[in-house]
């Protein structure tokens, strides 16, 4: 193996005002990733609160760049394959996870949804 690129950063645990203990990767000054605050009532909130549950090893990042949120996520796990291939499975057949696919296909085909009507 032949390193192209290499970076250095520090990883951090770091309490926010409201207590929650977080995970902070920064990568300079004013660059960094903050994860996900399980405890903030939010979308995202909610979401990683109920991942987290299911998923205890998976972690979520939102990276900060000059004091701005980007809209960029890192997301990852080291997962059993089995953990992994039981969350798929359930998805796949959850109806919720049908009605995209239906959306998916129908855009795909430039077919116009009743949504988009």
């Amino acid at each position: 193996m032949e390193t192209i690129k290499e970076w250095s950063f520090k990883l951090k645990l770091v309490r926010t005002k409201r207590g929650a203990i977080l995970h902070v990767i920064e990568l300079d000054k004013n660059h960094f990733f903050i994860e996900q605050n399980p405890l903030k009532d939010s979308k995202y909130g909610y979401a990683y609160r109920k991942i987290k549950a299911k998923f205890p090893e998976f972690y979520m990042f939102w990276e900060i760049k000059n004091n701005r949120y980007t809209g960029r996520l890192l997301a990852g796990a080291i997962l059993e394959k089995k953990e992994v291939d039981e969350f798929i499975t359930d998805v796949l057949q959850s109806e919720e996870f049908k009605k995209y696919e239906e959306v998916l296909e129908q855009i795909e085909h430039g077919q116009e949804t009743e949504q988009d009507k």
